[in-house]
């Protein structure tokens, strides 16, 4: 809903920063603004951050009246999802649907437990369509609009921060598809949104670096109380010890800059052929000296921040001021804008149950008085029907109405006898489930091979050899997806049994498949040669045409289990164990009674396991061309092999002769004496696509096309 004047307010860990627009032509009208500072820093540790955020939206709304303008807010970056996505060429009216089912692969939490908007991007000169997806739980949307209810007002716009921060500066520079490309950094209080716009699209990143590290630099630097320290970092430009300040502060500069530098790398990997020539910073933090000329240094880029809005027109006895506070003023001046429809995103985060509300309660006085009128008007249309139903009252009611009644009342009771002595036989649906999606499991045997050969190479292990890199336990759980009518879940075809709740997660259209797997490594730091191998190889495979599903990328996590330290003798734990038995004796059949029945020592299974501990026929218990001699267990066992109609004489065959045809390949040993190696737990998930013919469904219509994780 636009409307002529609105008020724009950001409440952040630091001040609370509010700006009213009101048109003017081609720009706009800087009617009111100002900037209320919390008595102590949100991410000071002693500080109750919701307290002091009601305190000071009090002191707002005494000192200025935001009633009968439009209202529009934000919240932070780190608060919310934003996710991007390119979409296959499809009929305008399509792109809806398509864009839902894109929603649901990547929030990850229940499509019905959030607010969320999108926005499309389109470049005349490219046939690509790209989307991007805003989200924030319904739960802090709620928590963040009692704030406001505390204070009698219902704002008419939520968003992100980041896409406030880019309205503001498109808006003030006339972005366009022409426009070079641009990168957008707003340092806050406690992370950092990293904006770029580029060709007609827009993309966002936020990371936890924000003004509390530089704070916390101090802290530890100059052992200093954090309100102190927040002042230090505040005047460091005019301290005398301001080259201290600065060399304390540096590792920090240092971090933030790998970050964006990061950010700004895994754009171009998706978009070879962006071109980003310029970063303008915003916030507080970029008025420290010395942080433009470090990052442009580092960037290889042009790096400046706004000075002053330039479409912006503002009384002169408050010109200066407005001047120096633009760079702080950015996100606010942005949803002041949204509320004027003058934004170039209007992705809106407000549920519209409470907009429906709030639009219902401020016209209630025009709806009584309508009321009125229309009771006035309706009384005299009541007279008629009423003088009708007094001439009907005398009126001797016919017998066939009765009688139809009593029929449908017996009829009614003879179909609940028939329905409630239904039972349905779910056994056969049941069996047909047994191979649902089993065309899944060879992509995921596909994806272990690669990430094993991976690992090695660049481990250094390119014999494949396995001495400093090998893979123990995998399991993998079939979920299947919320309302399956034969249960929630089966479990896949090589992963054992886990008979745990699934965990709390989005609902997935067409199931999803969760993964376990156990690494043993020798490198020196086990959790960084895991990131680098099998989280790298997680991410860079994450969406791949061909492949039925795609790898949840939030779902990685891995966790040392056990790390062990290689003794002289034998190797690390079970594993050295294993491995000195297979080599020292070949295995045995277990006797009846000990062990378990039916398996030989070394983990593989025989081919019986008969009663009272006497093992079957090798070639098959019901082997037609053999039987088995009634010897007690330790002894030759003798399978007569026939050859032809004459029959072949008996080939005894012992534990170790079969051991010699059918050897066992020895485990893998890992580590020499020294060593210490390491166990680690990784964990993903895989997000099923539609299964084969069912393209449409998954898709909205069209047929799929590959695909890349925004």
């Amino acid at each position: 809903m636009a409307s002529n004047v609105c008020w724009g307010i950001e409440l952040g860990a630091c001040e609370i920063k509010a700006i009213k627009l009101e048109r003017s032509g081609e720009g706009v009208t800087v009617l009111e603004y100002v900037v209320i500072p919390h008595k102590l820093v949100l991410s000071s540790p002693e500080v109750d951050a919701k307290e002091a955020m009601r305190v000071a939206l009090g002191e707002l709304v005494a000192q200025h009246n935001l009633t009968g303008s439009a209202v529009a807010v934000s919240v932070p970056g780190h608060s919310a999802f934003a996710r991007f996505a390119k979409l296959p060429p499809v009929e305008p009216k399509k792109v809806p649907d398509i864009v839902k089912f894109e929603a649901v692969q990547q929030i990850p939490f229940p499509i019905d437990d959030v607010e969320w908007d999108y926005q499309t991007f389109a470049n005349p000169d490219s046939p690509e369509v790209e989307v991007g997806i805003f989200a924030i739980t319904r739960e802090r949307v709620m928590e963040k609009l009692a704030l406001w209810s505390d204070v009698g007002i219902t704002p008419d716009h939520l968003t992100i921060s980041p896409l406030a921060a880019y309205n503001a500066i498109a808006f003030d520079l006339a972005f366009t598809e022409k426009t070079p490309g641009t990168v957008i950094v707003d340092v806050g209080t406690t992370s950092t949104d990293l904006i770029v716009a580029e060709a007609g699209r827009v993309w966002i990143r936020t990371f936890p670096i924000g003004g509390h590290q530089f704070t916390e630099a101090l802290v530890g630097a100059f052992k200093l109380t954090y309100p102190k320290a927040e002042r230090l970092k505040r005047e460091a430009e005019q301290s005398k010890h301001a080259r201290h300040v600065l060399q304390a502060m540096r590792p920090v500069f240092g971090d933030l800059c790998q970050d964006i530098q990061r950010s700004i790398g895994y754009y171009q990997s998706l978009h070879r052929d962006a071109k980003l020539t310029r970063l303008i910073g915003l916030g507080s933090t970029f008025q420290l000296p010395g942080l433009r000329k470090f990052l442009s240094q580092q960037l290889q880029m042009e790096v400046m921040r706004p000075e002053q809005f330039q479409r912006a027109t503002v009384d002169d006895a408050r010109a200066e001021d407005f001047k120096a506070r633009a760079v702080n003023l950015c996100v606010a001046y942005g949803l002041a804008l949204q509320g004027l429809d003058l934004q170039t995103v209007s992705a809106n985060l407000m549920p519209v149950s409470v907009v429906r509300e709030a639009v219902w309660s401020r016209k209630t006085k025009w709806f009584a008085a309508a009321a009125g009128i229309a009771l006035a008007a309706g009384a005299v249309s009541f007279i008629k029907p009423m003088a009708d139903r007094s001439a009907l009252a005398g009126l001797v009611k016919p017998t066939v109405i009765d009688q139809a009644k009593n029929e449908l009342k017996r009829l009614r009771g003879e179909w609940t006898k028939v329905e409630g002595e239904y039972k349905p036989d779910p056994r056969a649906g049941a069996i047909g489930l047994l191979l649902e999606r089993r065309d899944i499991y060879p992509h995921l045997v596909s994806d272990l091979s690669g990430m094993l050969e991976d690992a090695r190479v660049k481990l250094g292990d390119t014999a494949g050899e396995g001495k400093s890199f090998v893979f123990g336990k995998w399991d993998t759980r079939y979920v299947r997806p919320a309302g399956a009518s034969a249960g929630e879940e089966q479990p896949q075809e090589g992963g054992e049994q886990n008979n745990a709740a699934p965990p709390k997660g989005p609902k997935f259209e067409f199931g999803k498949v969760q993964l376990t797997l156990e690494v043993q490594t020798t490198a020196a730091n086990a959790e960084k040669a895991v990131a680098e191998t099998i989280q790298k190889w997680l991410f860079d495979h994450a969406d791949r045409k061909g492949v039925p599903y795609t790898i949840h990328q939030d779902s990685v996590l891995f966790k040392v289990k056990n790390k062990t330290l290689v003794a002289d003798k034998g190797g690390p734990g079970a594993a050295g164990a294993t491995a000195s038995a297979a080599s020292a004796t070949p295995p045995e059949i277990t006797p009846a009674g000990t062990g378990e029945p039916g398996r030989r020592r070394g983990g593989r299974p025989t081919q019986g396991g008969g009663e009272h501990g006497r093992p079957s026929n090798v070639f098959g218990e019901n082997d037609p061309g053999g039987e088995v001699s009634d010897r007690p267990h330790g002894e030759l066992i003798v399978v007569n092999i026939g050859d032809g109609p004459s029959g072949g004489p008996g080939v005894p065959v012992t534990n170790a002769k079969l051991e010699e045809l059918a050897p066992l390949p020895a485990p893998p040993t890992l580590g020499k004496p020294g060593e210490t190696v390491t166990v680690i737990e990784v964990t993903w998930e895989a997000i099923l696509r539609g299964p084969a013919g069912d393209d449409k469904k998954a898709d909205g219509g069209e047929k799929k096309t590959d695909k890349k994780n925004g």
